[in-house]
């Protein structure tokens, strides 16, 4: 097979975000367009000659034909073997899983996570590293910094490879393996959580759960975990059809976007359980019978209940949380005796403290929770948890937060998202913000007075890089918080994220509403940054 040496001329706008390159399908179908940031990653990751990559994806719409393409290009490049998730499916949590079951040298995930997907909607390549967890900033900037002199690629002249059936191949002397998607994360996950007990859950008849999988890729896992393995009954898995568009739905677990789930959870007979995970499975909504837990009580309430589960009753290193998450878990690291670490949002950011064994337990406010079983967040992990949980304590979901918030107070918590600003309002935005934060220490707001103004930074307690710019926080003496941040996920504009938290230790007050138990801050949050004036909304597009 002849190997071709393909010239072309480079792009400006490939910088990796949050979670790797996303950018419309029709921006990545442009010539060249995928090919220059795949040659710039290979020429990045050094001698590639007999290495194993993994590679797959959500199964959104150009997943397929990117596959090819970089199976070729991997060719190409002499790589050694690339195992590929049959029909090109992959979880980014299973990706993770199989680089370090099988020492890989990386993988290569295809997905724009909780974008919508379709022929005019998102797509999205990311690298992770062969701990398995996301590329570090180390790597990624090397990869934008190729991208933007590259002038060839190289790609074998072949036929496409099936995907279809499992089995070994060669293309150009490289194996292409196709394997089962599922096969080593279901295992995983058997050997952290007491399965045999879950299923007693489902034996009784009584309990019954739904876990919607929004026509993504987590589908296929939570029938054969959920339903095969554990007895769930045949209709606990909704939607469950990976489909190139999603089937027209926004693959985002939140109140908003899961609606068929939420509707099913709050009916007068709803079920005990209910959970949801994005486009490439890795984040996760969790309800009770007519209750929203939020995730950052959710990654509380993990932590206190960690002794109630196999594969983490030898007790929790450490607790890591994105800094604009709640600091719920902050109270349970306190009681364990445990550190709890502040990071910039961003999953690789966790990788160095689980590496180091520094932490069990990280989570975000944005819907991911995980563990050191990965190197990522891993949405159906957090359901079989909460079951787990469920299984032990043989309590409501409902149940346990109420007493989780007696015993360690409540922290009201909301994000309110803005999206699809105009990028250059929203930058100007927050740049005036950061000029205001020298005068706004020590300033009142009716009851309230700022102990904390700054933009935040974070300097690894591991590698000791520094990372600046991370979202600008507002810390009053009464341990509420309000935090503005851009989000680095989206393909359009841009989408400005307020964070708000309160606390309130009376359990006399736990059952107030959290936009009314964050009122004051809301209106203070508007005030400093003046959202409804500079951007012509009344209200956030989403509430979470």
């Amino acid at each position: 097979m002849n190997i071709h040496t393909v010239s072309t001329t480079p792009y400006s706008d490939q910088r990796p975000g949050t979670s790797g390159l996303r950018k419309k399908v029709k921006h990545f179908q442009q010539p060249h367009y995928l090919e220059n940031f795949v040659q710039s990653l290979f020429d990045c990751l050094g001698e590639l000659t007999g290495k194993t990559l993994v590679l797959g994806g959500d199964g959104r719409y150009y997943n397929p034909e990117a596959i090819q393409i970089i199976l070729k290009m991997a060719a190409a490049n002499k790589v050694g073997r690339v195992l590929v998730g049959r029909e090109g499916l992959f979880s980014t949590p299973a990706v993770s899983c199989v680089i370090r079951r099988y020492k890989a040298l990386g993988g290569i995930i295809l997905s724009a996570s909780h974008n919508p997907a379709g022929p005019e909607g998102d797509f999205g390549i990311k690298y992770n590293i062969s701990n398995g967890g996301p590329a570090p900033e180390s790597v990624t900037d090397a990869i934008y910094a190729r991208s933007k002199e590259i002038d060839r690629y190289l790609m074998v002249e072949a036929e496409d490879i099936p995907l279809d059936s499992l089995g070994i191949r060669n293309l150009a002397g490289m194996a292409v393996e196709i394997v089962n998607p599922l096969a080593d994360y279901a295992e995983l996950m058997e050997e952290l959580f007491d399965f045999p007990r879950i299923k007693t859950l489902f034996d009784t008849g009584v309990f019954h759960m739904h876990f919607d999988a929004m026509h993504a890729v987590t589908g296929p896992y939570a029938k054969e975990i959920l339903e095969h393995r554990l007895g769930a009954d045949p209709d606990t898995v909704l939607n469950s059809e990976p489909l190139p568009d999603f089937g027209g739905g926004h693959p985002d677990p939140n109140l908003v976007y899961a609606k068929s789930l939420v509707a099913k959870m709050y009916r007068g007979n709803a079920p005990s359980f209910g959970a949801a995970s994005d486009g490439d499975g890795d984040r996760n909504m969790i309800l009770g019978k007519r209750f929203f837990v939020t995730p950052s009580d959710s990654l509380a309430i993990l932590a206190a209940n960690a002794h109630h589960i196999p594969g983490y009753r030898l007790g929790l290193a450490g607790i890591a949380r994105s800094m604009p998450t709640s600091r719920a878990a902050d109270r349970v690291a306190e009681a364990l005796g445990i550190e709890c670490f502040e990071t910039p949002t961003g999953w690789k950011f966790f990788g160095n403290l689980l590496d180091a064994g520094k932490v069990t337990l990280c989570g975000e406010e944005s819907f991911g929770t995980g563990s050191d079983h990965l190197r990522e967040k891993d949405g159906l992990w957090a359901a079989l948890f909460w079951l787990n949980i469920l299984a032990v304590r043989r309590q409501s979901v409902e149940a346990i937060v109420r007493e989780h918030w007696a015993n360690c107070g409540r922290n009201f918590y909301s994000r309110h998202d803005y999206e699809d600003l105009p990028a250059d309002l929203s930058q100007q935005l927050m740049e005036d913000l950061r000029k205001q934060l020298p005068t706004l220490k020590g300033k009142r707001f009716g009851q309230r007075e700022v102990i904390l103004a700054d933009d935040f930074s974070y300097t690894d307690p591991i590698d000791h890089s520094l990372t600046t710019g991370q979202g600008i926080r507002l810390c009053f003496e009464d341990d509420a918080r309000i935090i503005y941040r851009l989000s680095g996920t989206g393909t359009e504009g841009a989408t400005l994220r307020v964070y708000l938290e309160t606390f309130e230790p009376d359990p006399a007050r736990h059952d107030l509403d959290t936009q009314v138990a964050l009122a004051s801050l809301i209106q203070i949050a508007d005030h400093v940054a003046q959202i409804q004036q500079r951007t012509g909304r009344a209200q956030p597009s989403v509430i979470t």
